[in-house]
């Protein structure tokens, strides 16, 4: 992590005050939250809508802090305490972020999409890791944020890392590409994620496609190469290599055979045909992330023949297909960190081609942020539902009774229940549950559909 005496910092940012009686106090680390200070730490304070956090700054000095920042428009400042005023505490969090990874000797790989970059962060770190020292974005840290702060958490011997970048309207990926200045880039796919903020997915690429602002000119573009709104901006003269992934020969890198198993899948590639991979997580789509994932670590110089290594030991974050099991047996499917009729849609054709249980059961929550069409996305979602591939379906939400008409419509009403209460649908499913079906749990993240999940455990 960043390691900076006062004096340091003042040349890398700037400051509004004299710091040279404190020039040689040295931070280690910076913290957003006061309650959370480790000694040594940078404490950033931030104005919110409620709170104000230069009201924890003393406190968090006491707690361990070695400086604070201060933003120039707020009175009082503490005296006789190592405090940096500056105009904007976001502002100078991020210039402090970006002025560390222009010191740092280590490689950035970006990744954003709508769907699948959390699982293909976790591929690439695990494929990479084979030949360097890694680290990645920590939890949900994407974000203007999270993402200078996971910067100025790398350690100086960081070889490769790993960020993801998460956005909710235009010119926020910019930002954090300019920021990171990655040497490879991946746009995973092209979703609904955001029409609320971004209009259509022609709206969704052209956000997405921001990431391409910070990539180094010698650099790599992956992008997923089925998805139309993505080939036609890509540029013909862009100064950095540009490689793709999808289901067929027009794409760089392309299954050859997908097997589905019991707890993932088995699939070789056209670049490495004799190499058999064993991917532990659940659903074909993870098979195009796994393929994102793999061209990034090919151009680092790792060979196609190691991988089925790295995807072995592969562990995603929670919440992305995590197999639990309830209290009778039962298998819980855990997606529920994030939804959109894309992925949704990915969890549905998994959840039918699973063999060997009584039932196979969908819980679907609400999708949101999908704008003025969110009921039709809803509906058409459940349509996706299909009569002998699964047996049950349960919602949770408003939005989500749309699904249920969807669904209903194909396996009928009598198979299809709707809630808008968590312990009501948790104690419904617990009543019919003999132990030997299996469940998929799938929403947005405000739905905090893990909630019905730990009242079955």
């Amino acid at each position: 992590m960043i390691k900076k005496t006062l004096g340091e910092i003042a040349r890398m940012i700037q400051v509004e005050n004299d710091l040279s009686a404190f020039q040689d106090v040295t931070i280690q680390g910076v913290s957003i939250d006061s309650r959370k200070i480790e000694k040594g730490n940078l404490f950033i304070p931030f104005k919110g809508e409620n709170v104000d956090g230069h009201k924890y700054v003393e406190g968090a000095i006491e707690s361990g802090a070695a400086a604070s920042l201060w933003e120039k428009d707020v009175p009082n400042p503490p005296e006789g305490l190592p405090i940096i005023i500056v105009k904007d505490s976001l502002k100078a969090l991020q210039n402090l972020s970006t002025a560390y990874r222009h010191e740092l000797g280590i490689k950035v790989v970006g990744i954003t999409g709508s769907n699948g970059k959390t699982t293909t962060k976790d591929m690439a770190a695990n494929l990479l890791s084979l030949k360097y020292k890694v680290q990645k974005t920590q939890g949900n840290y994407n974000s203007h944020i999270g993402l200078p702060l996971t910067i100025l958490d790398l350690e100086k011997d960081t070889e490769v890392a790993v960020l993801e970048m998460g956005m909710s309207g235009f010119g926020e990926i910019e930002q954090l590409s300019n920021i990171a200045r990655p040497d490879a880039a991946i746009i995973t796919n092209i979703g609904e994620s955001h029409l609320q903020d971004l209009g259509s997915r022609e709206g969704i690429a052209k956000a997405k496609l921001e990431i391409i602002s910070g990539l180094k000119e010698d650099g790599l573009f992956v992008y997923y190469g089925d998805e139309p709104l993505l080939q036609e901006r890509i540029g013909k003269e862009w100064p950095f290599k540009v490689e793709t992934f999808g289901n067929g020969e027009g794409s760089t890198l392309y299954p050859l055979e997908v097997k589905t198993t019991e707890s993932g899948s088995l699939f070789r590639v056209n670049a490495a045909e004799d190499t058999e991979i064993e991917l532990p997580v659940l659903g074909g789509h993870n098979v195009m992330n796994a393929l994102a994932s793999m061209l990034i670590a090919k151009e680092m110089g790792i060979d196609y023949k190691e991988m089925p290594q790295a995807f072995q030991q592969l562990k995603l974050t929670q919440m992305r297909m995590e197999m639990l099991e309830g209290k009778r047996g039962e298998k819980l499917l855990n997606d529920a960190y994030n939804a959109s009729p894309t992925s949704m849609r990915a969890a549905i054709n998994l959840l039918s081609e699973l063999r060997g249980y009584s039932k196979k059961i969908l819980v679907a929550g609400d999708m949101l942020e999908l704008g003025p069409n969110e009921e039709a996305y809803h509906y058409e979602v459940g349509q996706e539902v299909k009569k002998g591939k699964i047996d049950l379906v349960f919602t949770y939400g408003t939005l989500a009774k749309q699904t249920a008409k969807g669904a209903a419509e194909n396996i009928g009403e009598e198979n299809v229940f709707s809630f808008d209460d968590k312990q009501v649908l948790g104690k419904k499913l617990e009543s019919i549950l003999e132990g030997d079906e299996i469940l998929l749990f799938k929403a947005s993240r405000g739905m905090k559909l893990e909630e019905v999940i730990e009242q079955l455990r």
